[in-house]
């Protein structure tokens, strides 16, 4: 593994981590008549808070985007999956919570299962790609996904529609970064004019822009607990499926490598689950979203 790539993606996780607390922070405030609308994007964009936490969001998708460029999407995903950690210590400098047994086991359940995962698997690239059948079909599945989850979290609202919204946008994340990595090879092989004329970066600020949309309501109807552990292991499952389904990527497929990959990937949601559900998340917002509601 490369470590340029390692530290790339390890910054872009910290700007991640550090930016969706500030955002959350923020759209907790927000009108409730803005759920799943565009106007509560026009609402935030003037709160100086959110504003910090998208311009964290966007280094760490500009780092991101290099660590895709140079290592393939089943590697960078995992260790983005990271971002965790560091919304963790900023909330927990926020809430003056300690980690506690809790928080320390999810943290060597998330760092023990993205090493388990990478070591086993050694995710290497190839230059087999898929056609476009199978392309197209791996896409509609996970849009088609996010999609459904969707449209039950507006009938749900305060029940499971934050985690159910927060899980459509990393789903919609994770095919945002396999396209980014499509559309960083062909600026690296054809130029400025090979990208624009191609679909994929088009793609990527639809993706880029709804995602943001449910997210950002997500955090507005609900305590960050219920939001940033679907959205941080929603987005490395989906990216791992994307590149090992039409990138090209490849993984040991030998019985102990897949056992330990299995293991790894089930380490890194527990340890996600875990350290989500941590007294030090933010969890004020939720009486306050009712008081939204009975208004």
């Amino acid at each position: 593994m490369s470590v340029l790539v390692l530290a790339l993606a390890v910054s872009a996780a910290c700007c991640l981590g550090f930016g969706f607390v500030l955002q959350q922070n923020a759209a907790a405030r927000a009108p409730l008549s803005d759920f799943l609308s565009w106007r509560l994007l026009l609402d935030l964009v003037r709160v100086p808070r959110w504003l910090a936490g998208i311009g964290l969001m966007i280094c760490g998708m500009v780092l991101g985007a290099l660590a895709l460029g140079w290592g393939e999407v089943s590697l960078v995903e995992p260790l983005l999956a990271t971002n965790l950690l560091f919304a963790m210590a900023l909330s927990r400098w926020q809430t003056g919570q300690s980690l506690g047994r809790q928080g320390w086991g999810g943290l060597a359940l998330l760092a023990g299962g993205v090493t388990a995962f990478i070591v086993a698997g050694q995710p290497h690239g190839s230059v087999a790609v898929a056609g476009p059948t199978r392309h197209w079909l791996i896409i509609g599945v996970v849009a088609g996904v996010a999609l459904l989850l969707t449209v039950y979290a507006k009938r749900s609202r305060l029940g499971a529609g934050a985690t159910l919204l927060s899980l459509a946008a990393g789903l919609l994340y994770g095919l945002q970064d396999a396209l980014t990595r499509v559309s960083g090879q062909r600026f690296s092989r054809g130029g400025l004019f090979d990208l624009v004329t191609t679909w994929q970066p088009y793609a990527v600020v639809v993706l880029g822009i709804t995602g943001l949309v449910l997210v950002q309501s997500a955090f507005e109807t609900a305590p960050l607990r219920m939001s940033l552990p679907a959205l941080t292991a929603a987005q490395p499952l989906a990216g791992i499926v994307c590149g090992v389904g039409f990138l090209g990527d490849r993984l040991r497929t030998d019985v102990g490598a897949l056992a330990w990959e299995a293991a790894g990937l089930a380490a890194i949601v527990a340890g996600i689950v875990a350290l989500g559900l941590h007294p030090a998340m933010p969890a004020g917002t939720a009486v306050r979203t009712r008081e939204k509601i009975a208004a």
